[in-house]
């Protein structure tokens, strides 16, 4: 056990979940881009290589450069966090830590596996014969996917804790194997795996969005604009049927968390869904009411009982005016993506085309912002919602953090740190967009004469 002379100060509680909060926020931008950019790198150079289409080699050797950028960058933020949760919450790492360690130790093998094959993916791109070089890109792919998932699952114990007993105030009896897939653990590590795939797909394909916006409408910016964007179109239908299932296990096993996404404050039946008001006085003001749809959505009965915030004393309520507009701008995100992606598949399936409206093209070039705003968002949901707990049930937040004074200076020195490298990672990206095309590897030579605008 931990123990901890005395109880943190408010300022500093704030400072660490402040801090935590930018850490979080910050690399997962950059994870997400870690797992959907192999896979999107590699279709197009397999598309490269069974077409000859030399715009899609292109695409894939730019990507792979960016890629190289990105997980450097993602290791220094990756590297932060691992300290941050050693020293910011030594009340849940020093208690908790041999039930959750798995998952964090098999994503640092993940980690290890993707660096080794991303560097065998850039060095042998003139080095080795083309199919024998994607193959290298696998193990990238598939140890990016895996190390999302094994973080993932550890945050799942925090909503769901299990594989642990508790006696004479000690945690005995751990099975590391049933903390890391708890019950949270199928909905949440899909949600975040697609979410991951729609951060990439969408992302990617805004920059061409806006370059084609400025009359770059080379068959090079049509493909990275497609290849893309078609990757997230795909991953966005299914990604609305998880959130489902994952807001229908959020109904059954944190009934609190469902209270403060819809703004329900009173247990009842029949329950409307809210959309959008702001909570005063312990009711949702403003909102706009859908009669039984919150019944209906949690539950599947139009006249189900949902709980409410009134089921637990006020001390156990997560923050309404933080988690509902968070969780209603999610769906909104959603949805939107949701319908962009069926713009062009409808055009498509008729045409054989782009959509011809430019509109089409400016709400593209948001589409990358739009699943950036829809992922932090939703991890807005998952941990703001899970307060006053660190972990769900048992350990409050305020009783995790470390006592030691001046977590605000540290607060401060990271967000510094996260501004440097925020610069450095545009800069050199930008530079990459604006070099001229890679030299060509021998398999690869009408690479270099590709006229790219």
């Amino acid at each position: 056990m931990v123990l901890l002379t005395a109880p943190a100060t408010y300022a500093d509680l704030v400072a660490a979940r402040t801090q935590m909060a930018l850490s979080l926020g910050w690399h997962i931008v950059l994870a997400c881009l870690g797992v959907g950019m192999p896979a999107i790198t590699l279709i197009a150079q397999w598309r490269g290589h069974r077409t000859g289409d030399p715009a899609y080699r292109m695409l894939a050797r730019r990507w792979a450069r960016a890629m190289g950028v990105l997980f450097a960058v993602g290791a220094v933020s990756g590297t932060i966090l691992s300290f941050e949760m050693g020293l910011l919450w030594p009340g849940l790492m020093g208690v908790y830590g041999q039930v959750i360690g798995l998952p964090f130790a098999m994503e640092g093998i993940a980690f290890f596996i993707e660096a080794i094959f991303l560097g065998i993916y850039l060095y042998a791109w003139d080095r080795l014969p083309p199919v024998k070089h994607m193959l290298t890109g696998i193990p990238v792919l598939v140890a990016g996917v895996a190390s999302a998932f094994f973080v993932v699952t550890a945050n799942a114990w925090m909503q769901q804790p299990t594989g642990f007993d508790v006696a004479h105030g000690k945690v005995v009896a751990v099975d590391p194997w049933a903390a890391m897939f708890n019950p949270s653990t199928p909905p949440q590590t899909t949600h975040m795996i697609l979410a991951a795939f729609m951060v990439a797909g969408f992302g990617i394909a805004g920059v061409y969005a806006v370059g084609m916006l400025r009359g770059r409408t080379d068959r090079y910016h049509r493909l990275g604009f497609l290849v893309p964007f078609t990757v997230a179109a795909v991953v966005t239908p299914a990604q609305l049927v998880v959130g489902d299932w994952a807001a229908r296990f959020v109904a059954d096993h944190q009934p609190i968390k469902l209270a403060a996404m819809e703004g329900l404050f009173r247990t009842g039946r029949g329950v409307p869904l809210s959309v959008g008001g702001i909570a005063v006085n312990g009711e949702l003001r403003g909102a706009i009411e859908i009669p039984y749809g919150l019944s209906l959505l949690a539950h599947g009965k139009p006249n189900a009982e949902v709980i409410g915030l009134d089921h637990v004393p006020p001390s156990d309520w997560p923050p309404v005016n933080i988690v509902h507009p968070a969780f209603d701008l999610m769906v909104g995100m959603g949805l939107a993506l949701l319908l962009l992606s069926v713009w062009l598949g409808w055009t498509w399936w008729r045409r054989r085309d782009l959509p011809r409206s430019r509109w089409f093209l400016r709400a593209a070039s948001l589409g990358g912002v739009a699943a950036v705003v829809a992922l932090e968002t939703g991890w807005t949901v998952t941990e703001v919602g899970r307060q006053p707990w660190v972990v769900y049930g048992i350990l409050r937040t305020a009783d995790a953090v470390n006592p030691a004074p001046g977590l605000v200076w540290g607060c401060v020195l990271v967000f510094v740190v996260y501004v440097v490298l925020t610069i450095a990672t545009v800069y050199v990206l930008r530079r990459l967009s604006r070099d001229s095309p890679a030299p060509a590897a021998p398999q690869e030579h009408d690479v270099a004469g590709y006229p790219v605008a």
